[in-house]
């Protein structure tokens, strides 16, 4: 079962220490804030669901940009270890890329660290295309 998270969803009882395995610093109170603060600039999580359990879960949002014109951009995808290579990383991919169809969107995108082999041949395997490099500097 796919669902949309909101903030109070009981559902986030097992969907945080999924999105932990992708963003081991997240606590509780860390995804609140990123919640209060994410939420007004469309800021959303889709789960998938399996005998009441999130076994997959990613956060994305719709961005409108002069390079995409309007983009369905994923900020985590993340499926439990303990259930991977079972279809739902594929699924919850699939509703987002459904989703976007929706919302008018022209691509989905995501960007994945580069020591993320297993999440490369994923993406590639669901015929995504690396499309550019993204550089990032701390301030």
């Amino acid at each position: 079962m796919i669902v949309d998270l909101e903030p109070t969803d009981p559902h986030w009882n097992t969907a945080l220490p999924v999105l932990r395995e992708l963003r081991p610093h997240l606590t509780r109170e860390l995804l609140d804030q990123v919640i209060a603060e994410g939420a007004p600039q469309g800021l959303r999580f889709t789960a998938v669901l399996e005998d009441g359990q999130c076994v997959a879960i990613a956060g994305w949002r719709v961005i409108a940009n002069t390079s995409a014109i309007r983009k369905l951009y994923i900020d985590d995808l993340c499926t439990s270890g303990a259930t991977r290579s079972r279809g739902h990383g594929s699924t919850l991919l699939n509703a987002l890329i459904a989703r976007a169809r929706e919302l008018d969107c022209r691509l989905v995108d995501l960007d994945s660290g580069v020591q993320r082999h297993e999440a490369h041949r994923f993406y590639l395997r669901e015929r995504m295309d690396i499309v550019s490099h993204h550089f990032s500097r701390r301030v």
